[in-house]
C-alpha cells in the first residue's frame, strides 16, 4: 500500500495512548481537540461506540474522555478518535489479575491464531549441543510457543492518519476470528484457527481448507494433517483447526480457508513459513547416498537426494564461514565412477562410506543413459527451452555438419513462411538463424528445425509483463451522501483488476452501489452516495502490485437557516417559536428552563422539512422562561426566551348571534370539494358573531345531528370542537384545527384516503348557532395492478394477462402501461406509451430463448401508479417442427416398435422428449403409448390387443408445447408377419477366416426371421459338441466362441438357420495355423572357389499353411556367430558366395510360413572348408572418353536499367571442358584491366560488379568465353538513369 499523504495540521492538541489494564478495573482515555466546537466521534473496532453501561463519554468544551467500565478480555481491542479529518489510533491491553495464570486475551487483535507448538520429543536427556546461529525474528502472530511473550512499551505513541494504516485485519463476512499468516521451522507442530460465529446463520457452515489455488487439505487428513472442529453454545461460536505436526520444508506456501453456509460465503488467505533447522556441524552431501529409516538402520528407508541437498544449501547460506566436510578436500563421486571400471565400484563405495551400492548403481545406469547421442546432422542444436517478455525479439540458432544442407523450420509442427517482417531466415555458414520479431502471446508454442530426418525441438514461452501500478490511490475523506471516485493507473490498457473493501471483493449488484470505470489504463471505482458504512480500507490488485487507501464518511456539518427568536406575549396569546435547519431529516428537543417539553393540549411541537416549530396557546405567566432547540446528534442548541405581557383589560359582552357565510351550504350535491391525495386540505369559513363562538368540525354525519349542548345523536365518526380559540378535542395528528377574527379554519397535511367524507362545521354562542356541511373526496393514482400472467409464448412474442387494481384511486382507470426486462438485466423497457385499455396484451420483437419479465402500471387521471410485481420468467420459443422419418422397425402379436428422426428445426431451447399416441381405426381418441415423454428416438410398445389397426403418431415437446404431429401413412394392424429366414454373412467371413494357434475365435452372424429361427450349427456334416465351441443364439443373431483354439478347430462350420420348413444355410471355413516345422536334410552338394552349394527338403509339418520361404545361415567354425545369408528365399537349394578364403563352416536353415519362423533350424552335418588358392587379378583395359566441350552460355545476360550511384551486377553462366577464358567488354572494348569493374567466376556462374555507375558507364556490354573446342559471345544493354533530387521529388508531390 502506498504510504498516505502526511497532514500538515492535526485536529488534536492532546492524543489518546496505549493504556494497560487489569481485569475487572476502568480505565480513562483523553483527548483535547484544537477547537472547542469540534465534533469527535469514539470508534471500536472501526465501529461507531455509544454511551451506555459499558462506555461513557464525555465532552467539555474541548476536552473530551472515554471511559470503560468493568473491564474484560474481550475488551482488548483497537480504539480511535475521531475530529474533522484527523483520526488517532490506540490500544487496551488487558492483563489478568496478579496470582492467576497469565494468559493472553482470546480475542485480542494482533493475536495470532497460529499456535505452534513443539514436535513431541523423545523420552530421555536431550544432548547438549550449541546454541543455533540467530535467525530473523517471526512475527508474533506465529511464534512458537517456547519463546517468551513480547509486552509492548508503555504509553506507546498513538497512530493517525498521517502515520501508517493500521495493517490488521478487520473481521468481515461470517469469520469472528480469522488464521494469520505463521513460521515455523521443520519438525515442530503449528495450528491454525478459524472462528465462526454461528447465531445469525440458519444452517451450520461448512468449512475448507485448500493448499494453493485447488488442492483440498480435507484428502490429506492423516500424519501430518489434522482438522479438528469444536462449537461452544453458550457463545454459538464455532472454532475450526488446522493442525500441521511435524512440518517439513515442503509444506511452505499460501493456503486459503473458506467458510460457507446456504447463501453467504467468506475466505481467508494466510502463509505458512517452513525454516530450516541451523545445524553447528559440517554437512557431508555423500550422506544423501545412505539410506535411513524409522528403525535406525542403514539399508531402510527412502532416498532423499533433494531433501537433503536442500539441507546442505540451506546450511551454507546460513553460515557466513566456509564449511569444511573432512579434512581431505571433497570428491565428486560420480566422475570416479563414470571413469572407473565396473569391477572397481565396490572398492570406490566403501572408501566413500556409501551404504547403498545397489541404488548407486541403478543411478548411475540412468545418468548414462540420459547422455544424448551426436546427431550426425546437427553440431549444436536447440536448447529444451526459450523465454522471450512480450514485445520482444529472440533469435534460435543451430549449428549443421553440412554447410550446405537445407534446413526447414516449423511451429507446432506447420511449415513457417518468410512473412513481412514477423520472421527471418538467416544461413550463414553452418549456423542457421530463426528470428522472431515483436513477440506475442500467439508465438508460445514449439519450434522444431528439420535437417532431412532429424529433427531437434525446443520450447518458446512467451511472458506477459506483469501489470503494475503507475498512480496508486490517495485517502478520501468526504460528508455523507457525496460521491466517491478512487482511481489508479496502470501500465498497460485494458488490464483487469481486482476492488476489495477490507479483504472482500467488491461487485456489481442490484442496487448499483459500486460502479467500476475504464478509460484506457485509468480504473475508477465509483461510489454513489457515500453512507457511514462506506468506511474502510479500499485495496485495488494487478497481477504485478497492489495498492490501498482509506475512506472516511463525515456526517454534514448542520446550518441554521433561521433561529428562534425571543417572544413577548400576552395572556391567551399564542407563542410561536419556529426554527429552520438544512437537513429535513434531523429531529430535534424542545426545552424549557432545561426540563424537555411535552406536546398536551395548549403546546403543540411539529416539524415539517426543515421546519421545526413549537406552538403554545393561551399563554399563561407559567409558561414565562428560557426555551431551547436541540438537534439530534448535532453538538450546538437554539435558545429563546418568553416574556409573559400581563394586561388587564375591562371586558363588556356583547350578544351576536353566530353565522357561517359560505356561497354552497352543501345542501346540494354540488358542493363537493376535490383533493388529490398528499397535497393539504384547508377548509376556511368565514364566521361572524359575539362573544366568539364556539367551532364545532364533524366527519361523517350531518351537522344537524350535532345537539346544542354537544353530544351527538348518531354518533358521528370524528369531532374537533374550539371553544374560545382553544383545541378541546382533535382525532388526529394531521388535522388542524384553528379560528382567527371572522374565520375558523380546518387544515389536513397531506390528505388521505380515509380523509374521504363529509364535513359538518357548527359555531354556537349563548346569542345562538349556524351549521353548514361540506363534501369532501379524496382522489389518488391507482393501486398497482394484480402480479401478470404469461398465457403463451411464441417465437419472439407472448401474450400476457392481469387483473385491474383493487382501488382505482377514485377516477376510472384510463389505461395501463407495460414494461419488460430481460432476466439478467437491470433495464426496463417500455413497450407502449399510449395507455392501453386493454387487460390483455401482445408483446412482441423479443429474442428466441431468451428470459423476460413483464410488469404493468395503471394509469388514472391522476397520475401512474406503482408497478406491479414483475410476472414468472419466460422464455420466447416457438414449437419445433414436426419429426420425421416415422416407420414401424419391428411388430409382432402384442407389440410394435417405432423408429424416427428428430426435427428438423429444433430452435434455441433443447428438447423435453417425444410423446408418442395411437388411436384405433374410426375412433378420434389418441391415446398416450407411455407414460411422460422420451429422450430417444425409437420405442417399443407393449400389450397392445392382437388383430387392431391402430394409427400411430409423434411430437416433439419443448418449452413452447407440442409440435405438429409425424403420422404414419396408413393403420396397422397389430399381428406378427412372416418373414423368410436369411443369413447376413459378413464380408470378412466370406473367405477362409484364419487364426493363429492359442487365439479366440468369437463370429458373430447376423440372420432374419420371424417368428424365432431355430439356429443349427455343425462341422464337418457333425453336429457341433458344446465342449469343442460354445454357441449363443439370439432373435437377430448368432455367435460362435472358441477360447482357445487349436489345430483340430479348422475346418468348415455350417450354420442353418430355420423356420418350420423354410431355411438358409451359410457355410465358414477356419483355418488355424501355427510355426513350421524345421527342413529336413540340409546337406553341402559342392565347393568351389569362395561358394559352397546346398540343398535341403521341405519340412513335413508346414503349420497349416503354406510355405513362404526359407532363411539361410552361416557360421565360422571358430567363432560360431551366426550371420544371414538368405532370408525369404523360396527354392530349396541355394549358393552361398562371397566367403573367407581360408575359414571353415557350417550352415543352418529355418521354414518360414505366414506365422513366422520355425522354432528348430535345420543343419548340415558337415562343413566346408574355403581353400587358399593364388590368384593373379588382370584388370580390363578401356578407352579414355573425351570430355572437352566448345563454350556455350547456358544463361545470357538481360537487360537492365538502373540509377546512378547505386552498384549494380551483370551475371550469366557458362559451360565448358577445358575450362574457358572469360574477357569482358563494353562497347566492343576490353575493360579486364579496369579498375571500376570487378569480375567474378564462381562455378560457371560470371558475374561482372560495376561499383557506383554513372550515366557515362551506360552502353551495350559483352562476355566471351574461349577454349580450344571454340567461343561463344553473349551481350546485354546497360541503362544509367541520373538521380532525381529530393527538391524536385517534393515539388511534384
Amino acid at each position: 500500500m502506498p504510504e498516505p499523504v502526511k497532514k500538515t495540521v492535526s485536529a488534536f492538541a492532546k492524543k489518546p495512548k496505549t493504556q494497560e489494564a487489569e481485569e475487572g478495573s476502568s480505565v480513562l482515555f483523553e483527548a483535547e481537540t484544537e477547537k472547542p466546537d469540534a465534533k469527535v466521534k469514539w470508534q471500536c473496532n472501526s465501529k461507531d461506540i455509544a454511551t451506555g453501561a459499558k462506555y461513557v463519554m464525555t465532552a467539555a468544551g474541548n476536552k473530551h474522555s472515554l471511559s470503560i467500565k468493568a473491564i474484560t478480555k474481550e475488551d482488548a481491542n483497537v480504539y480511535a478518535v475521531i475530529a474533522g479529518g484527523s483520526k488517532v489510533k490506540f490500544d487496551l491491553k488487558v492483563v489478568s489479575k496478579p496470582g492467576g495464570p497469565v494468559q493472553a486475551p482470546a480475542d485480542a487483535p494482533g493475536k495470532s491464531d497460529v499456535e505452534p507448538e513443539k514436535a513431541p520429543a523423545d523420552p530421555g536427556p536431550a544432548p547438549p549441543s550449541d546454541p543455533a546461529p540467530p535467525t530473523d525474528p517471526a512475527p508474533p502472530a506465529a511464534a512458537p510457543t517456547g519463546e517468551q511473550p513480547v509486552v509492548p512499551a508503555q504509553d506507546a505513541p498513538p497512530a493517525e492518519d498521517a502515520q501508517p494504516p493500521d495493517t490488521r485485519q478487520d473481521l468481515t463476512g461470517l469469520f469472528t476470528e480469522k488464521p494469520t499468516s505463521g513460521n515455523v521451522t521443520v519438525g515442530e507442530n503449528i495450528t491454525f484457527v478459524a472462528k465462526v460465529c454461528a447465531e445469525s446463520l440458519l444452517k451450520k457452515p461448512t468449512i475448507k481448507w485448500f493448499k494453493g489455488k485447488w488442492m483440498d487439505l480435507a484428502s490429506k487428513s492423516g500424519k501430518h494433517l489434522q482438522l479438528k472442529e469444536t462449537y461452544d453454545r453458550n457463545t454459538k461460536v464455532y472454532t475450526f483447526e488446522m493442525q500441521i505436526i511435524a512440518a517439513k520444508a515442503n509444506f511452505t506456501g499460501a493456503y486459503r480457508c473458506e467458510v460457507a453456509s446456504r447463501d453467504k460465503f467468506d475466505s481467508c488467505n494466510f502463509d505458512l513459513a517452513v525454516h530450516e533447522a541451523c545445524a553447528t556441524e559440517g554437512f557431508d552431501i555423500r550422506t544423501a547416498f545412505r539410506r535411513t529409516g524409522a528403525d535406525g538402520k542403514e539399508d531402510s528407508g527412502e532416498l532423499d537426494f533433494s531433501t537433503l541437498l536442500k539441507k546442505r544449501d540451506s546450511f551454507l547460506k546460513s553460515s557466513n564461514r566456509a564449511v569444511q566436510v573432512n579434512a581431505e578436500p571433497d570428491s565428486d563421486v560420480w566422475n570416479i565412477l563414470c571413469s572407473a571400471p565396473s569391477s572397481e565400484y565396490e572398492k570406490i563405495a566403501f572408501e566413500n562410506g556409501i551404504t547403498d551400492l545397489r541404488g548407486m548403481l541403478k543411478r548411475l545406469k540412468k545418468m548414462k543413459k540420459k547422455e544424448e547421442k551426436k546427431s550426425a546432422a546437427f553440431t549444436k542444436k536447440l536448447d529444451p527451452a526459450y523465454q522471450v517478455k512480450k514485445g520482444h525479439k529472440i533469435k534460435l540458432a543451430i549449428e549443421v555438419a553440412n554447410p550446405d544442407v537445407e534446413v526447414k523450420w516449423l511451429k507446432n509442427g506447420v511449415d513457417l513462411l518468410p512473412t513481412g517482417s514477423k520472421y527471418i531466415f538467416e544461413s550463414v555458414g553452418n549456423m542457421r538463424y530463426l528470428t522472431i520479431n515483436h513477440c506475442s502471446l500467439a508465438d508460445d508454442a514449439a519450434y522444431s528445425c528439420v535437417v532431412g530426418e532429424e529433427k531437434c525441438t525446443t520450447e518458446l514461452f512467451v511472458q506477459e509483463p506483469p501489470v503494475t501500478i503507475v498512480k496508486n490511490l490517495e485517502d478520501q475523506m468526504v460528508m455523507n451522501g457525496e460521491r466517491v471516485e478512487l482511481m489508479c493507473e496502470v501500465s498497460e490498457e485494458g488490464a483487469n483488476v481486482r476492488w476489495e473493501k477490507d479483504g472482500v471483493e467488491l461487485t456489481r449488484d442490484e442496487s448499483f452501489k459500486y460502479r467500476f470505470k475504464k478509460d484506457g489504463c485509468k480504473h475508477v471505482l465509483i461510489i454513489n452516495e457515500a453512507m457511514k458504512e462506506d468506511c474502510g480500507h479500499y485495496k485495488v490488485k494487478t497481477n504485478g502490485g497492489e495498492s490501498m487507501a482509506e475512506i472516511l464518511v463525515q456526517e454534514k456539518d448542520l446550518e441554521v437557516y433561521q433561529s428562534i427568536a425571543d417572544l413577548t406575549v400576552k395572556a391567551k396569546d399564542q407563542a410561536v417559536f419556529k426554527c429552520e435547519v438544512s437537513d429535513e431529516k434531523v429531529r430535534g428537543t424542545w426545552y424549557k428552563n432545561g426540563v424537555e417539553v411535552k406536546p398536551d393540549a395548549r403546546v403543540n411541537i411539529t416539524h415539517i422539512g426543515r421546519n421545526h416549530k413549537l406552538t403554545i396557546d393561551d399563554v399563561k405567566p407559567e409558561d414565562e422562561g428560557d426555551y431551547t432547540f436541540v438537534p439530534d446528534g448535532h453538538a450546538f442548541n437554539l435558545s429563546a426566551k418568553l416574556n409573559f405581557l400581563d394586561v388587564k383589560i375591562d371586558f363588556v359582552p356583547r350578544q351576536d348571534p353566530p353565522k357561517i357565510h359560505l356561497d354552497c351550504m352543501g345542501r346540494t350535491s354540488d358542493s363537493t370539494i376535490v383533493v388529490v391525495a398528499g397535497n393539504k386540505l384547508r377548509l376556511d369559513v368565514p364566521i361572524t358573531g359575539d362573544p366568539a363562538p364556539t367551532v364545532i368540525w364533524t366527519k361523517g354525519g350531518k351537522a344537524s345531528s350535532v345537539k346544542a349542548d354537544g353530544e351527538e345523536t348518531e354518533g358521528p365518526e370524528s369531532s374537533w370542537t374550539l371553544k374560545h380559540g382553544e383545541v378541546v378535542t382533535e382525532g388526529d395528528s394531521r388535522v388542524h384545527v384553528e379560528t382567527t377574527k371572522g374565520h375558523c379554519i380546518f387544515t389536513i397535511e397531506g390528505a388521505e384516503r380515509q380523509d374521504e367524507g363529509l364535513y359538518s362545521v357548527v359555531v354556537r354562542n349563548p346569542a345562538g348557532e349556524d351549521t353548514a356541511d361540506i363534501n369532501v373526496k379524496v382522489v389518488d393514482v391507482p393501486d398497482p395492478p394484480q402480479t401478470p400472467r404469461v398465457l403463451s409464448v411464441g417465437e419472439d412474442s407472448c401474450v400476457v394477462q392481469w387483473d385491474p387494481p383493487l382501488f382505482d384511486g377514485g377516477q376510472p382507470i384510463i389505461g395501463y402501461v407495460l414494461e419488460r426486462k430481460k432476466k439478467k438485466s437491470y433495464r426496463w423497457m417500455r413497450l407502449n406509451f399510449d395507455p392501453y385499455t386493454d387487460t390483455t396484451f401482445e408483446a412482441k420483437r423479443m429474442i428466441e430463448g431468451m428470459e423476460y419479465e413483464m410488469r404493468v402500471y395503471a394509469v388514472n387521471g391522476i397520475g401512474m401508479s406503482r408497478h406491479s410485481p414483475a410476472s414468472q420468467p419466460f422464455v420466447p420459443v416457438a414449437p419445433t417442427s414436426e419429426p420425421i422419418g416415422l416407420c414401424v422397425d419391428d411388430i409382432s402379436d402384442t407389440t410394435i416398435s417405432l423408429k424416427w428422426r428428430p426435427p428438423e428445426r429444433i430452435g434455441s431451447v433443447e428438447l423435453k422428449g417425444y410423446g408418442v399416441e395411437y388411436c384405433k381405426e374410426g375412433t378420434d381418441e389418441w391415446i398416450p403409448a407411455i407414460q411422460g415423454l422420451t429422450d430417444r428416438t425409437s420405442l417399443m410398445i407393449r400389450d397392445l390387443t392382437t388383430g387392431d389397426k391402430l394409427q400411430f403418431r409423434v411430437r416433439a415437446f419443448n418449452m413452447a408445447g407440442p409440435s405438429a404431429a409425424s403420422t404414419l401413412a396408413q393403420p396397422v394392424t397389430i399381428r406378427e408377419i412372416m418373414q423368410r429366414p436369411r443369413i447376413m454373412i459378413p464380408r470378412n467371413l466370406r473367405q477362409t477366416f484364419v487364426k493363429t494357434v492359442g487365439e479366440t475365435v468369437n463370429l458373430m452372424i447376423k440372420f432374419q426371421g420371424k417368428p424365432r429361427p431355430k439356429v443349427i450349427w455343425s462341422k464337418d456334416g457333425e453336429p457341433l459338441s458344446p465342449t469343442f465351441a460354445s454357441v449363443r443364439n439370439s432373435e437377430v443373431d448368432t455367435i460362435l466362441f472358441i477360447r482357445k483354439t487349436e489345430r483340430t478347430h479348422s475346418g468348415k462350420y455350417d450354420l442353418q438357420v430355420q423356420i418350420e420348413n423354410v431355411e438358409d444355410k451359410a457355410s465358414i471355413t477356419l483355418q488355424v495355423v501355427d510355426l513350421p516345422g524345421a527342413p529336413e536334410a540340409l546337406k553341402i552338394t559342392d565347393v568351389w572357389g569362395f561358394n559352397v552349394a546346398l540343398e535341403w527338403k521341405p519340412p513335413k509339418d508346414n503349420g497349416n499353411c503354406e510355405i513362404s520361404g526359407y532363411t539361410i545361415q552361416k557360421a565360422d567354425k571358430k567363432t560360431m556367430e551366426w550371420f544371414t545369408v538368405y532370408e525369404q528365399y523360396r527354392r530349396t537349394n541355394c549358393v552361398a558366395s562371397d566367403l573367407i578364403m581360408g575359414n571353415e563352416y557350417v550352415f543352418r536353415a529355418f521354414a518360414i510360413n505366414q506365422v513366422g519362423l520355425s522354432l528348430e533350424p535345420c543343419n548340415t552335418t558337415d562343413s566346408a572348408y574355403i581353400q587358399k588358392t593364388a590368384m593373379e587379378y588382370k584388370p580390363p583395359s578401356y578407352k579414355d572418353h573425351d570430355f572437352s566441350q566448345a563454350p556455350k552460355f547456358t544463361h545470357p545476360l538481360v537487360n537492365r536499367s538502373i540509377i546512378a550511384g547505386y552498384s549494380t551486377t551483370l551475371s550469366c553462366s557458362v559451360r565448358g571442358s577445358p575450362k574457358p577464358k572469360v574477357t569482358w567488354f563494353k562497347n566492343k572494348m576490353d575493360i579486364s584491366n579496369e579498375a571500376k569493374y570487378r569480375m567474378l567466376c564462381r562455378q560457371g556462374v560470371l558475374t561482372l560488379e560495376i561499383r557506383k555507375p554513372c550515366t557515362f558507364d551506360g552502353g551495350v556490354y559483352m562476355c566471351r568465353a574461349v577454349n580450344d573446342s571454340g567461343e561463344d559471345i553473349v551481350e546485354c544493354k546497360l541503362e544509367v538513369r541520373s538521380q532525381v533530387p529530393k527538391e524536385e521529388n517534393k515539388k511534384e508531390d
